[in-house]
């Protein structure tokens, strides 16, 4: 093992190795749920797929623990997959590189670091492993695909698992107990159109934004950070005014529960204009930067010369597209009433694709209020009806309700303060967390979620605190040992 074996709970973080050594971006994990299930019939614990390829372990209580109310370690075994522009990174392919860093923090190297919820799963694995942690009867549910669809919840059946305590962990800030989420709505925009030939005397210019943070589109969208494609949008619709602009091409943004950090263009500018274009370009690089100066440091917005396009959208349906994603909602729309701080329903307008005759403008809606997520939902399709365009609003799934009388609340806040002599926080969450889904089928579950310090997850910037990894587990530990008796 590597450098990560000499930090505190070395289990954890041996299994957290193994984890980022094996490819499992969304729609990929095969490869680590086969090890994981090989890795069960090492230790000798039963393990089994089910239908939807949802892992579920279980471990008989430790002695004297026989009595204690039946527990469910939950975790997702996919990632999130974003690199810099600057590093070659195939996922499916390709291990995470984790390093130790000086200032107490595991990164990786130029991608996401998949602490989200690697380190969950691991912690898990670690239990299931240990001779030492006292518990009462076990199981573990590691879900598939939970960061594009949450299909390995959706698909768990009912009666699956036999536990009465479900305890999430998913969460991303150490010392805070979760004990409830938003819902979310996907909508997915198209638009089809026939490409013209590109007006004599124009000259080719590649529109390239980068260097912006990114993030995680719930937990970091309060943050104010920079959306890639509304940038985009708003330099090419100046462009096209002031300088009969043509647009070739439009690619922005690639996960749907991703800020969107980068946009690039290939469009088409009259010879004549060809000043007038670079100094706008220049222009609005210095605005945007002035406007986001907090929160992009390192934004670029630059405009280069390329081949000509050999096609361009027609003018029309050009203005109409740079409209729509101009008009689109994005960032948050509405804060909590009940919760003070907490975010209740936003937009992230994460992809932008527009070549070869095809649109595609994907978002994600999330709120902690069904209806106010469905009313966001209805002011898509208005604003895609009016330029003509079709919309698909799919993957719909409720949000947590909070239930501060929780039991397992309860017991956590004491444990917490028994072991740690200071009280934990208690909160919702803007993300989704696969509770939601859960209490569906298992409506008698008591949920609650927590897990370390994760910063910045979804983008490459993502990192987790060391310290908050052992304060996690020595939680855990406590938590599990002082699960009341049935």
């Amino acid at each position: 093992m590597g450098e990560l074996a000499k930090l505190y709970p070395k289990a954890l973080w041996e299994n957290f190795e193994s984890i980022c050594s094996i490819p499992h971006p969304s729609k990929h994990e095969e490869k680590l749920v086969a090890w994981m299930m090989n890795w069960a019939k090492e230790h000798g614990i039963e393990c089994k797929k089910d239908a939807t390829g949802n892992l579920i372990f279980r471990k008989p209580a430790t002695k004297g623990m026989e009595n204690r109310v039946p527990v469910i370690l939950q975790a997702h075994v996919d990632m999130v997959p974003q690199a810099n522009a600057s590093t070659k990174h195939d996922f499916t392919k390709d291990p995470i590189r984790p390093r130790v860093c000086d200032d107490g923090w595991v990164r990786a190297t130029g991608t996401t670091l998949g602490a989200d919820d690697g380190i969950g799963g691991a912690a898990a694995l670690a239990v299931l492993a240990s001779k030492d942690v006292a518990h009462g009867p076990l199981e573990v549910l590691l879900t598939i695909d939970e960061e594009t669809g949450m299909t390995g919840a959706f698909g768990l059946k009912k009666g699956a698992l036999k536990g009465e305590i479900l305890i999430n962990l998913d969460s991303e800030t150490e010392g805070e107990l979760y004990v409830g989420c938003a819902g979310g709505l996907d909508g997915v925009i198209t638009m089809n159109y026939r490409n013209v030939a590109v007006p004599a005397g124009m000259k080719g210019f590649q529109v390239a934004i980068t260097g912006l943070n990114g993030g995680h589109s719930g937990m970091d969208i309060i943050l104010g950070r920079a959306n890639a494609n509304k940038l985009m949008t708003r330099v090419l619709s100046a462009a096209a005014a002031k300088c009969g602009m043509r647009l070739a091409s439009f690619a922005g943004g690639n996960l749907r529960n991703a800020i969107p950090r980068e946009a690039v263009a290939v469009v088409a500018v009259p010879e004549a204009e060809e000043k007038v274009f670079t100094k706008l370009v220049n222009a609005f690089a210095k605005t945007a930067k002035a406007e986001f100066a907090a929160t992009e440091p390192n934004m670029t917005i630059k405009a280069k010369a390329t081949d000509v396009p050999a096609k361009v959208m027609p003018e029309a349906v050009q203005n109409k597209v740079l409209d729509m994603v101009f008009a689109l909602p994005n960032g948050v729309l509405r804060m909590s009433d009940s919760m003070p701080g907490l975010v209740e329903t936003s937009n992230n307008l994460a992809i932008v694709k527009a070549e070869n005759g095809h649109v595609q403008i994907a978002s994600l809606m999330r709120s902690s209020v069904d209806s106010a997520k469905e009313a966001v939902g209805q002011k898509m399709t208005a604003i895609a009806r009016l330029a003509g365009a079709e919309i698909s609003l799919e993957g719909a799934y409720p949000g947590w309700k909070p239930n501060l009388e929780s039991p397992i609340l309860q017991t956590a806040k004491k444990v917490y303060k028994d072991k740690f002599k200071k009280e934990p926080a208690f909160m919702a969450i803007h993300a989704g967390l696969e509770c939601a889904l859960f209490s569906v089928n298992y409506p008698n579950w008591d949920m609650i979620s927590f897990g370390p310090t994760i910063m910045h997850p979804h983008s490459p910037d993502e990192r987790v605190n060391i310290e908050s990894v052992g304060k996690f587990w020595d939680f855990i530990v406590a938590l599990l040992k002082n699960i009341p008796k049935k």
